[in-house]
């Protein structure tokens, strides 16, 4: 099984970590449910580097009205997939993870082709800085992709680096391909700031809030202002990143619930946003947000 560095925001002192965790020779560090002692333990786990095995961290929500609380770690289903699931095609994008002494970032690479049962052939990945990743013949790499409703996760090595007539990758063929069914209410955390509008409370009056998670069809939003109340339609309007193209939002969503309420503490108030009426384009964009953090960042499934 390939092992996947942990973030270090993953290691939360005195909470246990969906997974077991490993060394880079897959010495058991922590077993599954094993809690995190406190910061020298947690500073003990990171100095050596430390990593999970290949998997999908998803947890379902029960509701499209109101967004779903984080209750761990959830198993792909146990049907298995196989590479014609994934249904790639020509200059399809894959997202690339390196090993990680390499590189602890993850690049986008488009698929040039494939060869059934030999090689996957991609472009090279290149830094920020414009310059080839420096990978080598044998290396292990973690590959990234979606398609239909379901994202993927596989493991292969680098077969061949070539450079003539340009420069690209072949991989081996995958094997083992780990997917996960992306649902309707398939949430990713966020930091995104959003300005509200309630014609009810104050015409014209905008409040700026915080939204910390988001799916297709609502929202959780954290305001440090009172948004409204239960059923009050309120105007959104935020912007979000699609590969470096930023999009601009302009939606209307109804309060479903006051999660929480600590204003009168300093504290912010929480609520569960559904979007109302959503347009074709604005649909889509998040829904390609939502796919982009699934490929991208699967630590941010909530």
């Amino acid at each position: 099984m390939s092992l996947i560095l942990v973030n270090s925001d993953d290691l939360v002192i005195g909470a246990a970590p969906p997974w077991p965790l490993y060394d880079s020779e897959h010495n058991s560090l922590l077993t599954q449910g094993e809690v995190i002692r406190d910061e020298a333990h947690r500073k003990a786990l990171l100095a050596g580097g430390v990593y999970h095995e290949v998997s999908w961290e998803a947890a379902a929500s029960n509701s499209d009205d109101i967004p779903a609380q984080n209750t761990g770690a959830q198993e792909p289903d146990d049907a298995g997939f196989v590479f014609d699931d994934m249904k790639l095609r020509a200059e399809d994008r894959l997202q690339l993870e390196p090993p990680a002494q390499l590189s602890r970032e993850r690049f986008v690479v488009k698929v040039i082709g494939f060869l059934r049962g030999a090689s996957l052939i991609v472009t090279t990945p290149i830094t920020g800085n414009g310059q080839r990743l420096q990978l080598l013949e044998n290396e292990q790499v973690v590959m990234r992709s979606f398609s239909g409703k379901n994202a993927f996760a596989f493991a292969c090595s680098v077969v061949k680096v070539n450079k003539i007539p340009y420069e690209y990758l072949h991989l081996s063929f995958p094997e083992n391909i780990q997917g996960l069914a992306i649902r309707k209410t398939t949430r990713v955390k966020t930091r995104i700031i959003v300005s509200v509008q309630n014609d009810k409370l104050d015409t014209g009056k905008q409040i700026s809030a915080l939204i910390s998670d988001i799916s297709a069809t609502g929202a959780s939003m954290e305001s440090k202002q009172v948004l409204g109340g239960k059923s009050d339609v309120l105007n959104l309007a935020f912007r979000v990143q699609l590969h470096n193209i930023e999009a601009f939002l302009s939606i209307k969503g109804v309060i479903r619930a006051v999660l929480s309420d600590d204003i009168s503490q300093n504290g912010p108030a929480r609520y569960g946003i559904e979007f109302q009426s959503l347009q074709p384009n604005d649909s889509v964009i998040l829904q390609s947000m939502i796919y982009q953090q699934m490929i991208e960042n699967p630590q941010k499934l909530v």
